[in-house]
């Protein structure tokens, strides 16, 4: 069956011309993108997140989580799925992730990320490698569009605390001019993005990671800031969630109870949302993970 070579974009990815389509292979690949938004509070003891899944096109996948080591969860936008047309399943990226050991930090070169993080990272270029490598018509992408995005959240290590990094994937082609319009496409190196704990003296507050970063919809912190009717019916609810909302005005979202944030978030997602599916999550860093609202997606067999 003729497809795209990719179906649709990201806030990155254009779609491929339709001419295309006239000359796939029998093993043609396509990536399945997940597009939407995650949404981190650091709690007093535990870190609540959230995904509200905004499909990218009719086949779009949702957002999806997965457990990467004892200490750290991922959500996964963007290329996290690929099916080869000759294959009955597809190639899902938050699957047979590998197991992390323990590495010794005093190798690591200065500036260069946590290596837990790297080894994360370089575990996800060798998967997206062999995939990547197949797309061999051009990809419209601007110089700093990734094409798989992991939002990582969890806790470091030696009681470091919370962390909540972004971990970006983009692309490169270049062009085989002997063989007409046949390109090379090749996984850059991920790129890593601290988004919490943020600076000194910066205000510790929601966290947001939107895909596309265009979308329309309001934030979360934005409504809270906003004061709106449906935010102020919240707080007036219930003493605990009026008392969480003002910690995250106050840029001491950390300081609230981890129960009463969760309920806030349990509240306000169907706010964001609207008639799109979310799910809501908690893990503490003793490696407790707990759903609140989990995912409609039935769980597959690894």
């Amino acid at each position: 069956m003729n497809k795209f070579l990719v179906r649709a974009a990201l806030f990155l990815l254009a779609v491929l011309p339709a001419s295309f389509s006239t000359r796939a292979q029998d093993d043609e690949i396509v990536a399945n993108l997940a597009g939407g938004r995650a949404i981190i509070q650091v709690a007093d003891d535990a870190i609540l997140f959230a995904a509200i899944d905004h499909p990218l096109e009719s086949k779009s996948v949702p957002p999806r989580v997965a457990a990467i080591d004892a200490r750290h969860i991922a959500i996964f936008f963007g290329a996290s799925e690929w099916q080869i047309t000759s294959q009955p399943r597809p190639i899902r990226l938050d699957h047979d992730i590998p197991r992390f050991g323990a590495v010794d930090t005093r190798f690591a070169p200065p500036g260069a990320p946590e290596q837990d993080l790297e080894q994360i990272g370089v575990a996800f270029l060798e998967k997206l490698r062999p995939l990547a490598s197949q797309l061999h018509h051009p990809i419209d992408l601007k110089p700093d569009e990734p094409l798989f995005q992991i939002v990582l959240i969890g806790y470091a290590p030696k009681y470091y605390g919370p962390e909540v990094w972004l971990i970006e994937y983009q692309v490169e082609q270049n062009s085989a001019a002997a063989r007409g319009e046949y390109w090379q496409t090749h996984i850059l190196r991920p790129r890593f993005t601290q988004l919490y704990p943020p600076e000194k003296h910066q205000p510790k507050t929601i966290i947001e990671v939107r895909v596309p970063a265009d979308l329309q919809d309001v934030p979360l912190l934005g409504l809270i800031q906003q004061n709106g009717p449906a935010i102020a019916r919240l707080r007036s609810s219930d003493p605990h969630i009026n008392k969480v909302v003002d910690l995250i005005q106050r840029g001491e979202a950390q300081k609230a109870n981890s129960a009463a944030a969760g309920d806030f978030l349990r509240a306000a997602l169907p706010i964001l949302a609207g008639d799109a599916h979310f799910m809501l999550g908690s893990m503490t860093e003793n490696g407790r993970f707990e759903w609140i609202v989990p995912p409609d997606e039935p769980r597959e067999k690894e």
